[in-house]
């Protein structure tokens, strides 16, 4: 036995040896990522950005800090590329060259992936657990995003809800003749037949203030019904109708504002297999026009709807009894 062990410790040795070697050469194997300069910051106050910096600027800024353990190989390609696509979907060193409003959506759907545990990634928190957002961090985020919106006065409400009634009209006549509405860039289509479905849920966004109801076709409702709802069964759809929000009137009824948009999300698992199983469209304006710029356009669907997955991707739960 004792013979044997020599040439077996040479060949451990020689193998750790090897190894140690490729270890070193694979750090020499590294993609590029650099931190471009800022051009134009998230437009907040310093405390909401302390709180973005602390836990999100590693990924969706160009000021990004990698800590030792993030440089060393392999763990730097997960990094690297982590970062790139971080940056795609969200750089908050170039979001301050959009509008005000646009910037506050964008920290919405970063805020509602916080509320939700997808964001920070729970592979990035197990070792970059200084990144998680406190509750107190997360109020501070949501009193921002739900500052109150500026009271408008009689003449402007009076305005507003006799727009939103003549879009009403226009839409609901049926001897007027129909809006000739292009498809969204994927090949999603517009179904007007949206404004007879069954409303099943409704939500706001605190950020813009607007209101929104969610419809639900026959297919949808029907499942409700039968308590079908996850996975939802192909020939789903719902139309989410968002209006600008109005105040109260003297009599404390508030109406909604001008029509701001419809979005559709369609269920068909094979055609839209590789958005998930769903096909999305959003259509803005009082001629509804497709929001997407390309075919590309339902990836912010998708990177938004993917916390949901356990929900079959969909956010908003219908209210109960539907029939």
């Amino acid at each position: 036995m004792a013979l044997n062990s020599e040439p077996s410790f040479r060949a451990l040795l020689w193998i750790v040896v090897v190894l140690g070697v490729v270890f070193v050469c694979l750090q020499f194997i590294r993609p590029e990522l650099t931190n471009p300069p800022v051009t134009a910051e998230l437009q907040a106050p310093s405390e909401v950005k302390q709180v973005l910096r602390n836990s999100c600027y590693n990924c969706h800024s160009n000021e990004t800090r990698l800590p030792w353990f993030d440089k060393v190989v392999p763990a730097y390609w997960v990094v690297a590329s982590d970062v790139k696509e971080a940056r795609q979907h969200l750089n908050f060193s170039e979001i301050g060259k959009l509008p005000a409003a646009q910037q506050k959506a964008f920290l919405f759907e970063a805020v509602n992936m916080i509320q939700l545990g997808a964001m920070p990634l729970p592979s990035y928190l197990k070792v970059h657990p200084s990144a998680e957002v406190s509750p107190e961090q997360l109020a501070v985020l949501r009193n921002y995003l739900s500052a109150p919106a500026p009271t408008p006065d009689a003449a402007k409400l009076a305005e507003t809800a006799s727009i939103a009634d003549a879009e009403y009209t226009k839409w609901a006549v049926t001897n007027q003749t129909a809006l000739d509405v292009k498809p969204e860039f994927n090949g999603v289509t517009f179904q007007p037949d949206y404004k007879n479905w069954k409303a099943i849920s409704s939500t706001d966004r605190v950020d813009n203030h607007t209101m929104r109801v969610i419809l639900g076709n026959d297919v949808a409702v029907k499942a409700i019904a039968e308590g079908h709802i996850n996975p939802w069964p192909d020939g789903s759809s719902f139309a989410k109708v968002a209006w600008q929000q109005a105040q109260p009137d003297d009599q404390g009824v508030v109406k909604t504002g001008a029509f701001v948009q419809v979005e559709l999300m369609t269920k068909d698992a094979t055609k839209y297999a590789s958005t998930e199983g769903w096909g999305f469209g959003r259509w803005r304006g009082a001629d509804l026009k497709p929001y997407g710029k390309d075919a590309e356009f339902d990836r912010e669907c998708t990177s938004c709807h993917a916390p949901m997955k356990k929900n079959d991707y969909v956010y908003t739960m219908p209210f109960g009894g539907q029939q």
